[in-house]
């Protein structure tokens, strides 16, 4: 297949892209590579500097499929400037469905989030649960969605809904919250925990990956949307998990500015065939791994707040 995926720089995409290689693919990459690009050379692989505003300077037909992975990625970096999240997941979402329109693609896969749900005190939070987005970056997800399925009577449509994402990935997030744990236990020796009861779902990021060669492959009876997150967990509960693990001490902050607190139910995706390989515990491990053999230091791009706050104060967009 002829696959574009967009933001394929970032966290995922970095681990995403050399498993479609690996598959077989072509690959046409587009990110702003702000944060770097960590991608291999390939022969398969086009892997461009270009945002979604520019798309129709791609000079490319006959595509497959879209991977639409470019958004600002989580609550604080879209409170940043607001305009930019928007127009970075809205308006140029319209921009990449025009481009797919005119050149005939035949399938989008987009990474929304579970977060578009807000807080709920539901057990099971299926994919018939309202929105009701609380944060700014809940509040574009959700719209983006809409812009997305306004197009699925001419482009097969697939929205994921990912829990929280942890793991290792060559562009590492240290911001997220398996992540954030295990990075400080590791390099602090002590895991703050701010709050701690909220509950998260979860998804380890090859699972993460899987999901999208999932759907690549899935007949378009498929097309729909479908949760992803396989761990639901409070914040405490992970910090356990990890001290267990590593041997770091909790530190417990009463801080009550995070109300997020959800649990996602991924029945759906589950009855049509994908079953997740991998958990908490493997990213944990992972991270510990690569930290043990001082493959992963501390890098103010694995930050994404603060070296997007950088990027915006030296006025580096394209």
């Amino acid at each position: 297949m002829k696959i574009l995926v967009t933001g394929g720089c970032g966290y995922v995409g970095s681990v995403l892209i050399p498993k479609l290689l690996n598959d077989g693919h072509k690959i046409i990459s587009i990110d702003t590579k702000w944060f770097g690009d960590y991608l291999p050379k390939h022969k398969n692989l086009n892997n461009l500097k270009l945002d979604l505003q520019n798309i129709n300077k791609l000079k490319i037909k006959n595509l497959d499929c879209c991977i639409h992975l470019a958004s600002i990625a989580n609550d604080p970096m879209a409170e940043l400037d607001k305009n930019l999240s928007w127009e970075t997941s809205a308006l140029n979402t319209y921009n990449l469905l025009e481009f797919l329109k005119k050149t005939k693609t035949k399938r989008i896969i987009y990474a929304s989030s579970g977060s578009v749900y807000g807080i709920s005190k539901k057990k099971r939070v299926t994919e018939q649960t309202g929105l009701k987005p609380i944060s700014l970056y809940n509040k574009v997800k959700m719209v983006t969605e809409r812009i997305i399925l306004s197009y699925s009577k001419e482009i097969e449509t697939f929205i994921i809904r990912p829990a929280t994402v942890c793991g290792y990935s060559p562009r590492m997030r240290l911001d997220v919250t398996v992540n954030a744990l295990t990075f400080s236990g590791l390099h602090k020796g002590k895991i703050n925990v701010f709050g701690g009861k909220q509950v998260r779902p979860n998804i380890h990021i090859d699972d993460m990956c899987e999901i999208y060669r999932f759907f690549i492959k899935k007949n378009r009876k498929y097309a729909g949307i479908y949760n992803a997150g396989f761990e639901n967990k409070s914040i405490l509960e992970i910090a356990n998990i990890i001290k267990k693990k590593i041997g770091s001490k909790i530190v417990i902050y009463n801080d009550k500015s995070d109300p997020r607190s959800y649990r996602l139910d991924s029945t759906k995706i589950t009855e049509i065939g994908f079953k997740p390989r991998k958990n908490i515990k493997s990213a944990i491990s992972e991270i510990e791994t690569k930290y043990n053999k001082k493959l992963l230091k501390e890098k103010d791009n694995y930050y994404s707040l603060k070296w997007l706050k950088k990027t915006l104060l030296k006025k580096t967009f394209i």
